[in-house]
């Protein structure tokens, strides 16, 4: 119980892939202009991440060492291919504002490290809470940086006005304000830490 504890909480906390690993960062910066599009990229990436450590924690003894790497892409591209349809029938407003960013979530370093360094060497459970813990952490990171920029950008949260956007930042929209939102956290998050 305590092995599987630590390994859920991993992701959100002591290996967070945002603000400790630094992985991801394309979708990170690029969709987080909103709390919405950062949720949404977040919990597309944490259905990936559940999904293909699961089947290659099934399949680890069955795939050859020398074609592991690609068997684990085609895994994670079949999920990120399921959620790619689902978004684009059931959610087409945040498919048209993620829609170019989901195919990358196969070569995101998160989900593919996952699969390499976690799920082909341990169990189902444990794969699928690490998938849980990880996805979640990148979802929070996510969402939290998608809050702040709209706040400062625009004046919202959630889409909700809190003050006159003409108060607002429009740097904080667009990519710089990525970087320099995405450098407060990390180093918020980082002294927290180490509390």
């Amino acid at each position: 119980m305590n092995n599987a504890l630590k390994t859920f909480t991993n992701g959100i906390l002591k290996e967070n892939p945002t603000f400790v690993l630094v992985l991801g960062m394309c979708p990170t910066l690029a969709t987080t202009t909103s709390a919405v599009n950062g949720m949404a990229m977040g919990l597309a990436t944490l259905f990936v991440l559940i999904c293909s450590n699961v089947v290659i924690s099934l399949l680890k003894n069955l795939i050859p060492d020398k074609v592991r790497i690609p068997a684990f892409i085609v895994v994670i591209a079949t999920f990120v291919t399921i959620v790619q349809l689902v978004m684009q029938a059931y959610l087409p407003g945040i498919y048209d504002v993620l829609g170019l960013f989901i195919p990358l979530i196969v070569v995101n370093c998160i989900v593919l490290g996952r699969a390499e360094a976690f799920a082909a060497k341990n169990s189902v459970g444990l794969s699928a809470l690490d998938g849980l813990g990880m996805g979640l952490g990148f979802t929070l990171a996510l969402t939290i940086l998608g809050a702040l920029r709209e706040f400062l950008g625009s004046g919202s949260i959630f889409g909700w006005n809190v003050y006159s956007d003409h108060y607002a930042s429009l740097i904080f929209v667009l990519a710089p304000g990525a970087f320099i939102c995405l450098a407060y956290l990390m180093a918020i998050f980082n002294k927290l830490q180490k509390k």
